[in-house]
């Protein structure tokens, strides 16, 4: 099982420098990924989605690509004072020729690409194609260990409340175990109050005591609900596919037979208990939005 919050961090180096990626993660239904990196890297965006798709299944990712000298410090673009130099004597002939001054916002003409050159070197340099994908794998590498460590505290917590969960249960069963007979008897108590006669042999009005009784029969969802315990601990069991999906879908299903459950046998001593299974199925679901 893995959570679906983690952090990981990796580097490699290409020449004079370094690269650094850094991954992260919090939950989200579906994969959404962001990079962020060097314009420089925009090339290099598939192979970072290929890596990160092939490691993780939903959630919201953020993949961060630097690069920094050996050195520690900051790589120093340059400016290309030729190239700066044509353009301010062009600016100037500009304005003459509009009739206006010769004062030209320098600042302005180096954001005219090719003015100041990037130091981080293009990605069709020697070497850092696969020093891009090294950085990125060793991150997801220690990233997928946190998830994995945070998965297994998850796991621990999720099989704690389940067998919260199969305790409560485990006082409902009895308390409704003799449902049938104790509300046949008593409607027929009743029947009995209103001096209405119930003769042994009278078929149909048996078969209408017989209905409603049936109807606060609650063995069908005592035994969905012992089946879908089953299918819990068989997710949480499961070490090769994400199961965050599944376990949340459980938890729907489980809260709608407790419901059910609830509402057919109308048992004073039943509600709290009731109650008690919808709290907990509330804070399993909640632990279960962050597996993966």
């Amino acid at each position: 099982m893995l959570s679906m919050t983690g952090f990981g961090k990796g580097e490699a180096t290409v020449g004079p420098v370094r690269l650094s990626a850094e991954i992260s993660s919090v939950n989200r239904k579906q994969l959404e990924l962001r990079v962020s990196a060097p314009a420089e890297f925009a090339e290099f965006e598939p192979l970072a989605r290929k890596l990160v798709g092939a490691t993780v299944s939903r959630g919201a990712v953020q993949l961060r690509i630097s690069c920094t000298s050996l050195s520690g410090g900051a790589l120093q673009a340059s400016v290309d004072a030729a190239l700066l130099a044509s353009l301010v004597e062009a600016a100037k002939a500009a304005r003459l020729t509009a009739d206006l001054d010769e004062n030209v916002n320098v600042e302005q003409l180096m954001l005219i690409p090719g003015v100041v050159v990037s130091a981080v070197p293009d990605a069709d340099s020697p070497g850092m194609a696969e020093a891009y994908e090294r950085a990125v794998s060793s991150a997801i590498a220690e990233y997928q260990a946190m998830r994995q460590r945070e998965g297994e505290a998850l796991k621990r917590e999720l099989e704690s409340r389940e067998q919260g969960l199969e305790t409560l249960v485990s006082q409902i069963e009895p308390l409704v175990a003799e449902i049938n007979g104790a509300i046949k008897a008593r409607l027929l108590e009743k029947l009995s109050a209103e001096k209405i006669p119930t003769p042994a042999d009278d078929e149909r009005l048996l078969k209408e005591v017989l209905f409603y009784a049936d109807k606060s029969d609650v063995t069908e969802e005592l035994t969905r609900l012992h089946s879908h315990f089953g299918q819990f601990r068989r997710f949480l069991a499961e070490e090769t596919k994400p199961v965050g999906r599944s376990l949340d879908f459980l938890m729907q299903e489980l809260f709608r037979e407790i419901t059910t459950l609830g509402n057919k046998a109308g048992i004073p001593a039943v509600s709290p208990l009731v109650v008690a299974f919808k709290s907990e199925c509330e804070k399993l679901r909640e632990q279960i939005q962050n597996v993966e």
